[in-house]
């Protein structure tokens, strides 16, 4: 073991580890190959470290066998550190050893019991898994992190977080009542609370947790006065070895508050139990915004008078950011444009009754109303539960939208989460900021202003060396500035490599008690080694000890980071490896579990690549068949490029990889037959029956399988209806009347081509509504081809559509497309190719804005059936309004409907085609659309043609385009 307390194995001196744990019969996934390594060398911190393998236990007996085995001298000792949503801004489980990821397979939740309230669950569990299975029951689980989609319940153990609300609810150790660990040696046991009197009797046992109890217990009593006197007065106390919390006022005893917090140093937690808690019925939020900064954190005392559950406070530099994120729509509605806006907080006030409620609220805003400071420009209160959760997305961004500065220099984590006594909170920040002003960085700030907690990200480029030297002396500024403040410079992530600082903040006389603790737990040093407290005799890392993910990204060439910048720029937020199904974030990631198949694992992968760019061809070949691989699962579905903070676009930067990739290489049958494609669309379309008849044959498919790996493909099914055609001199000799009443329906192929009735369910639609419409035909998009990377073809075929589209907008009458997949090209796919041209209208768009201006009457043609609109997962994404616009277009037909959250059907345009890929795109489809097409309450129709073609494939039904519901109630063939 080195000095600074790290293990430095190579592959050689693992292998025999790795082949043994085989022998004994460990049962998970094992990834030892040095790309794949790479996707685990990083966490939220600024830290790279690479580890020697990755193990992916499947159950706790696969965690006894990692650590009986790790301390067998045969082939041991081997450094161990649990993992789990990798999501820690300090470092917390990174190792030069063994990572134990736990997330990947030990993930369930095994038992609900709405009784008593508790929970029994796995550690790879995610928190808004558990909250999403709770609800029914009216149950949550308090501690809410802003990483709540991927944070599992072992990390946040782990870590002991807490989050927004703590001042109510507290930290995660307040809500456990059990855990099961395996410790350091193998050996197995449960912690729970005691009794005094069932302490003193397991005190006297010879089971290792036993002894260990006393050995806890022995320093705790001997360390009395000290812990009362070093431990703060304050919500955000000090986690990690919480000596304080073993023994409560009733005179018993539990390790819960030790292990709770210790990053995996003392235990590996393979089963917990928690306290559940009823969930407040009726909440509301008041958003209070100040002209700067500081004016909002000095009234936090003034707005505590409110007793709310929590305030949160975001400054100028965040809420800049925010302004280019997808959810400012939804939250500048609320609050109303405010350029000089500096400063904003959100309170929140819950009650378990509307009348509660109400009287919160009145007290609120007699509050907000009275004395007010003069930085304060207004407050808006809001109880609309959608844009509440708008409110609390924006402030969970917060994180990732720090990584989103312009230019080099972005937010980074590490001098993250100080806490302070929060009436000494503004001072703090005062002089905070004085020392990075001094050092000329950019930053912003936000946190939990009601317990004093603040979040810093400063803004460096780490790849610069004297940015990267900067991480010293600031850290050591702040963590004297938090000392003199009376409090800590971990307030809720944990602590990491920011251990170092422990004995300063513990002193001479607890720093050692926390050692021989340590060393009782952890003989050999072999769990997370380095952090937070060292073994009798060690020291703990110090923060600039491991390599800087920065140090990596100097040595790529700079002609190699051309085209592949955002893969550096991902901070490893981790906003990919979201839980929830009904997401559209990363379908491959929901469907495998497997963090090489992510946008995260692929920047990593990109960045290994890049790294690589100017060595020989045999040392690339690894990384780039791992490249390969993660991004053949790719389903280029685009909800990246806009759902992750730093906007990490990977079906962007796998079209350039791919183009790079093959100009040197020669092309698939499928590349070469896909590059025709859309050639032979017209004529498919002019002579549909030949062509089906054709592809109906079963050699013809088994061409198409064998040769070029299709199956599935769907019958040419062009539009019937006619439409007058498109002519600017048709446009030009309308008068000003017809003008006013008149839209252009610009065709994409693939719907004309394989969906006529969509097509013409909205030309009719829009007749029957009074417009006069113009079918501009189909022309190439080139979809396909920037799917696979063939970027010159691609680049032709893009010019010609932005010319053709110019002409469009050139007539000056509303341009309405039928696909959003195709429509938004012209935002995405074109914007990176040239300079954007005005993108065509969904008709959910063009409509709505109608309805609300007026110009349309609502036609209220009466009772119906009610309808779901599931939207096309690239379309809930780079329009996030859409949902909105479906309904308030049924609503004024008279029609309810709703728009329920769905993922990726798994179609996804070619992949879904693939043969490779039938299995996950199946699974896809299953995972989150078979239960909402399978509602008989009402009629479900589908946005997307891919939706509506996979929906066909796996149902035997296809579901109709929105318009074809409102077309049909138009002409009564719905009626309830």
């Amino acid at each position: 073991m080195a000095a600074d307390g790290g293990w430095r194995p190579t592959p050689a001196s693992i292998a025999p580890y790795l082949a043994r744990l085989v022998e004994i019969g460990f049962t998970g996934d094992i990834v030892s190959d040095r790309p794949g390594l790479a996707v685990w060398a990083t966490d939220n911190s600024i830290y790279e470290v690479l580890p020697a393998a990755v193990l992916l236990p499947r159950d706790a007996r696969d965690v006894q066998r990692v650590l009986t085995l790790a301390a067998d001298p045969a082939v041991g000792p081997v450094a161990v550190t649990a993992r789990g949503g990798g999501t820690g801004t300090n470092g917390q489980s990174l190792t030069p050893g063994v990572i134990l990821d736990l997330s990947r397979h030990m993930n369930r939740i095994l038992e609900i019991d709405p009784v008593r309230r508790l929970a029994v669950v796995e550690p790879g569990v995610v928190l808004d898994q558990l909250n999403a299975a709770a609800a029914p029951h009216g149950l949550f689980f308090p501690p809410n992190v802003s990483t709540a989609s991927r944070a599992t319940l072992g990390g946040m153990a782990a870590t002991d977080a807490s989050g927004k609300g703590s001042r109510l609810y507290g930290r995660t150790s307040d809500h456990v009542e059990a855990l099961e660990v395996v410790l350091a040696g193998g050996e197995t046991g449960t912690v729970t609370a005691l009794s005094a009197a069932e302490a003193e009797h397991r005190r006297a046992g010879a089971a290792p947790l036993d002894r260990l109890l006393d050995l806890v217990l022995t320093e705790v009593d001997a360390c009395r006065d000290e812990i009362d006197h070093v431990f703060p007065k304050m919500n955000r106390g000090l986690t990690g070895y919480n000596l304080q919390g073993v023994r409560p006022a009733d005179g018993g005893a539990s390790l819960i508050p030790l292990l709770c917090g210790s990053e995996g140093s003392l235990a590996v937690t393979t089963r917990i139990v928690v306290r559940l808690t009823p969930r407040p019925r009726h909440r509301a939020l008041a958003a209070v915004r100040y002209r700067d900064f500081d004016g909002a954190l000095r009234d936090v005392a003034r707005l505590l008078e409110a007793d709310p559950s929590a305030i949160e406070v975001i400054d100028d530099r965040i809420l800049t950011l925010a302004r280019q994120d997808v959810v400012w729509a939804a939250v500048e509605q609320a609050l109303g444009s405010a350029e000089e806006v500096a400063g904003l907080s959100f309170v929140e006030v819950l009650a378990d009754d509307a009348a509660g409620l109400r009287a919160r609220l009145d007290g609120l805003r007699d509050l907000v109303s009275t004395d007010a400071p003069p930085s304060q420009i207004d407050c808006r209160i809001v109880e609309d539960p959608a844009v509440i959760a708008q409110f609390w997305t924006l402030r969970a961004k917060a994180v990732g939208l720090l990584g989103r500065m312009e230019g080099r220099r972005k937010g980074q984590a590490f001098v993250e989460d100080c806490a302070v006594p929060p009436e000494r909170l503004a001072d703090f920040v005062a002089e905070f900021r004085a020392i990075l002003d001094g050092h000329g960085l950019a930053y912003g700030m936000f946190g939990h202003a009601d317990v004093g907690c603040l979040h810093v990200r400063p803004a460096l480029d780490m790849a610069d060396p004297a940015d990267a030297a900067l991480i010293r002396p600031i850290s050591d500024a702040v963590a004297d500035l938090t000392r003199r403040y009376g409090g800590l410079i971990w307030g809720e992530h944990g602590r990491g490599f920011r251990g170092e600082f422990s004995p300063e903040f513990f002193g001479p006389v607890l720093y050692p008690a926390l050692q021989r603790i340590k060393s009782a737990f952890d003989p050999l040093g072999l769990l997370n080694p380095g952090k937070i407290v060292a073994p009798v005799g060690k020291a703990v890392t110090r923060i600039d000890a491991p390599n800087l993910r920065g140090d990596r990204d100097r040595a790529i060439p700079v002609s190699a980071r051309i085209g592949f910048e955002k893969a550096l720029n991902c901070n490893g937020n981790a906003a990919c490896f979201n839980w929830d199904p009904a997401d559209p974030m990363c379908p491959s990631w929901k469907a495998t579990r497997d963090r090489r198949q992510s946008p995260k694992g692929r920047a990593a992968l990109l960045r290994d690549w890049m790294a690589k760019a100017d060595a020989p061809q045999t040392d690339r070949a690894e990384v780039e068949a791992a490249l390969d691989a993660s991004l053949a699962t790719c389903l280029s579905c685009k909800a990246c490029s806009s759902q992750c903070p730093v906007q990490v676009d990977i079906p962007t930067l796998k079209a350039r990889y791919l183009h790079q990739r093959h100009r040197n290489r020669p092309r698939s049958a499928r590349d070469r037959l896909l590059a025709r494609f859309e050639t032979v669309l017209p004529l498919a379309r002019r002579a549909s029956g030949p062509a089906n008849a054709m592809l109906g044959l079963a050699p013809v498919r088994q061409i198409f399988a064998r040769t070029f790996g299709l199956v599935d493909l769907p019958p040419v099914q062009p539009p019937r209806l006619k439409v007058e055609r498109f002519r600017p001199s048709r446009i030009r000799r309308l008068s000003a009347a017809d003008r006013s009443r008149a839209v252009i329906l610009a065709e994409d192929g693939f719907t004309s081509t394989f969906d006529g009735a969509a097509r013409d369910a909205v030309a009719r639609l829009l007749r029957h509504l009074g417009y006069r419409v113009f079918a501009a035909p189909a022309v190439a998009n080139g979809k396909a081809l920037h799917v696979r990377g063939q970027l010159d073809r691609f680049a032709r075929i893009a010019t010609r559509a932005r010319r053709r589209q110019a002409v469009l907008v050139a007539a000056g009458l509303p341009i309405i497309g039928v696909e959003a997949a195709t429509s938004l090209m012209f935002a995405q796919e074109y914007r990176a190719d040239g300079e954007p041209a005005s993108a065509p209208l969904g008709l959910e768009q063009f409509l709505a804005a109608e309805f609300e201006s007026g110009r349309l009457r609502p036609p209220g043609v009466g009772a119906s059936r009610p309808a779901s609109v599931l939207l096309h997962c690239t379309e809930r994404t780079a329009r996030p309004r859409s949902g909105a616009d479906w309904k308030t277009v049924f609503s004024a037909f008279g029609l309810e409907a709703d728009t329920p959250a769905a993922g990726c059907c798994g179609m996804a345009g070619l992949f879904g085609h693939e043969a490779e890929h039938q299995t996950m795109s199946r699974d896809l489809f299953d995972m989150s659309w078979r239960t909402p097409l399978s509602a008989t309450d009402r009629r479900v129709a589908a946005t997307g043609f891919s939706c509506r073609c996979q929906a066909k494939r796996f149902t035997g039904e296809r579901p109709p385009h929105p318009a074809e519901i409102l077309l049909d109630a138009l002409e009564g063939r719905d009626a309830a």
